[in-house]
């Protein structure tokens, strides 16, 4: 079967994952479409929403649906590297035996990240990079695919540990999570207050997403959408000289490399998932916002005069 084929086979079953979901998850459209695009690019997603929006279930719908194994691990400030790695432990003959934590699945939900110290909060950074972890000396391969889908609540600061930038890097996506419309929440407290419940069906299996991030990295792209994602994470760096003015003037440290691969990958699956078969401009635009903002950091300035990362995105456009 020749790659276009494939897309316009992946196209109708991506169709069929949307209505899967849209089962259990009422509105949020844009969230599901992001943390899709994250998926089926490889990368990770940070979720940032208050309380009660459903990101936990948002999680466990999709891996449902995708067909992959699902762990949830809620993040405290006790919590140990090991809890989340596994351990060695002496067994009954004597000899040491692995216990494998619960990093070890496709799809680790990380519950409130930010609630976790610094040290246990680094031991899902060689995970999330090398998908691979070490313990007591010896090295671990993770199932592929492998994906972490973090929360944060951006309202509660007491108590919290912010994420090192080394680690907001490693997000493909940081996705704001809003509450929902009147009507949206109307068919919520519907769905959720009355004796029904849905079932959600897998429509793929881990190997399909290996091979639906195969066949994405395969997608053409041409220079001049490459050049234009590259010169627009440029233009985040205060001291370049193609930064803007609102950079200049509200921006400490801009985006890094990795950001302008992320944007190209997630652009190649926005197109596959609106039916076309190579990324334009149009693309780029449509996820620079969740791939940007966790990569840049406004200065004092910003905070004080009201300047969002979204403002300051779309003067990049």
């Amino acid at each position: 079967m020749s790659d276009v084929a494939k897309l316009e086979e992946f196209l109708k079953k991506y169709e069929a994952l949307r209505a899967e979901i849209a089962k259990i998850i009422i509105g949020q459209d844009q969230v599901v479409e992001q943390v899709l695009v994250s998926v089926f690019s490889g990368g990770h997603t940070l979720l940032i929403g208050v309380p009660g929006l459903a990101k936990t279930l948002l999680v466990k719908t999709i891996a449902q649906a995708l067909g992959l194994d699902f762990k949830r691990i809620q993040f405290t400030p006790d919590l140990m590297p090991s809890d989340i790695l596994g351990s060695e432990i002496l067994d009954e003959n004597r000899h040491f035996k692995f216990i494998k934590g619960p990093v070890f699945s496709n799809i680790i939900l990380a519950d409130e990240i930010n609630r976790t110290p610094p040290k246990t909060q680094a031991a899902l950074l060689e995970a999330m990079q090398e998908r691979a972890v070490t313990v007591a000396g010896h090295h671990y391969k993770l199932d592929q695919p492998y994906f972490v889908l973090a929360t944060q609540n951006p309202i509660e600061q007491e108590g919290t540990y912010p994420l090192p930038e080394a680690q907001l890097d490693r997000f493909m996506f940081a996705v704001d999570l809003g509450y929902p419309s009147f009507e949206e929440e109307v068919a919520v407290v519907k769905a959720t207050t009355a004796d029904q419940e849905q079932t959600v069906r897998p429509l793929f299996s881990a190997q399909d997403i290996l091979d639906i991030q195969s066949l994405i990295r395969r997608i053409p792209v041409a220079d001049n959408v490459i050049e234009y994602a590259v010169g627009m994470v440029g233009k985040t760096r205060p001291n370049s000289s193609t930064a803007t003015q609102l950079v200049k003037d509200y921006i400490d440290w801009g985006a890094g490399p990795r950001a302008s691969q992320n944007l190209i990958l997630a652009a190649k699956t926005h197109a596959a998932i609106h039916g076309k078969y190579s990324p334009d401009i149009e693309n780029v635009q449509a996820v620079a916002n969740s791939v940007l903002k966790h990569r840049i950091i406004k200065n004092y300035k910003a905070e004080a005069e009201g300047i969002s990362y979204s403002q300051i995105i779309k003067s990049l456009f």
